[in-house]
């Protein structure tokens, strides 16, 4: 959607394919970093954003055993937004697509589903719905389908392997927080997000583990989850069976090509990312910034997309790499030896946690990481004149 908006706005014709009637998925990722919303300021829709309902957090803490420590803090970042912006998926798309519709150049199809594609000459010309419609495309067919993506099955993809899978469920608050909650306790983890009046709870399971904790029933997931996070209110309500928890298979990989003649891949349909950081939609919005900025005043002068395409990836790849670089050692270094019971964290927090807690100073540092990302991308692709 925001490939859409931004390739629009430079007068280049879009058509945005959506195989869903609405953009409503639950427990989709909902945490729009500072470097999104400066992107939404340098296109002056930031005010417009911000008066959606959202939810606002300035910092992370982290609950070792019962001691509760402060890690990280973004109020000190001299942006537009210097805050993490908590507002559901859906919302956001919807606020992209209405603030696309006013660029003439822009279509949204709902209802859409592509399952193929259409080639000549061993270049992409089109897609294929599960209607039997096939869609021309003129320059250029964008994947952004996420980690299932068709044009996975056409790029060679690099699986960086993901030791854990995670609970999604949701708690009614119990008391006010304006800060990312994280628990450790034993050898059990859970990150509590705050969405207003309810944590968005993230419970750290093993890969595949899902199905063992599941025939022990619900009680006793309860019971687990009670022990790690003792604070939170009411999970017989929360939590009366397992259709109130949702599984999450966690991903690591990317695409070691992201394009082929006619087709280029962003986002997660070019490299699924962990939820640890929160990052993936954010790191997928800067994939978009950085094809329009490469890609739409030459499209929009009737240019040829194909010998861009490379350029899209040498610019993206360099942050995609180390963003997950430090998931993987998130993954190798603390979540596998915890949910394996070879690291339990009961007594003292690891001496760099309790630094950033002491010293408040040093807690810009992880601050600064999670609202600016790596690679910061700003708007660069042109806007067309408005007509009238």
């Amino acid at each position: 959607m925001m490939a859409g908006l931004l390739l629009a706005r430079a007068g280049v014709a879009v058509l945005v394919l959506e195989k869903h009637a609405d953009f409503f998925r639950d427990f989709r990722g909902d945490t729009v970093h500072p470097s999104t919303m400066q992107i939404l300021h340098e296109l002056g829709m930031l005010e417009r954003f911000l008066k959606r309902p959202h939810h606002r957090l300035s910092g992370a803490q982290i609950d070792f055993g019962g001691q509760l420590m402060t890690i990280g803090d973004l109020s000190h970042l001299k942006m537009a937004a210097p805050f993490i912006a908590m507002m559901p998926q859906w919302d956001f798309l919807d606020f992209l697509k209405d603030e696309a519709a006013a660029f003439p150049a822009f279509a949204l199809r709902m209802e859409a589903e592509v399952t193929g594609f259409s080639e000549a000459a061993g270049r992409i010309t089109g897609v294929r719905l599960t209607s039997g419609e096939t869609i021309a495309a003129r320059k250029l067919v964008l994947m952004c389908d996420g980690r299932g993506s068709l044009a996975r099955s056409m790029l060679p993809l690099e699986d960086l392997g993901a030791p854990i899978d995670v609970f999604w469920f949701a708690v009614p608050k119990a008391w006010q927080v304006d800060l990312l909650r994280g628990g450790i306790r034993g050898s059990r983890l859970i990150v509590l997000i705050d969405r207003g009046d309810y944590f968005q709870c993230a419970y750290v399971i093993a890969k595949g583990g899902a199905e063992a904790i599941m025939a022990q029933g619900i009680a006793a997931f309860r019971d687990s989850v009670r022990a790690v996070a003792p604070d939170l209110p009411d999970l017989e309500k929360a939590l009366p069976d397992w259709d109130a928890v949702r599984l999450l298979s966690v991903s690591l990989d990317r695409l070691t090509q992201w394009s082929r003649p006619g087709l280029l891949a962003i986002g997660d349909a070019a490299h699924a990312m962990s939820p640890v950081g929160g990052i993936g939609i954010n790191l997928a919005i800067a994939d978009a910034v950085a094809a329009a900025n490469i890609l739409a005043a030459p499209l929009a002068r009737g240019a040829a997309a194909d010998p861009l395409l490379d350029k899209v990836q040498r610019r993206r790849m360099w942050p995609t790499r180390l963003v997950q670089g430090a998931q993987r050692l998130a993954h190798e270094r603390i979540l596998r030896p915890l949910i394996e019971g070879k690291a339990e964290f009961s007594g003292k927090a690891p001496w760099p946690v309790r630094l950033l807690d002491a010293v408040p100073l040093l807690r810009r540092i992880p601050g600064r990481l999670i609202g600016r990302g790596v690679r910061q991308e700003h708007v660069r692709s042109p806007a067309a004149p408005k007509s009238g």
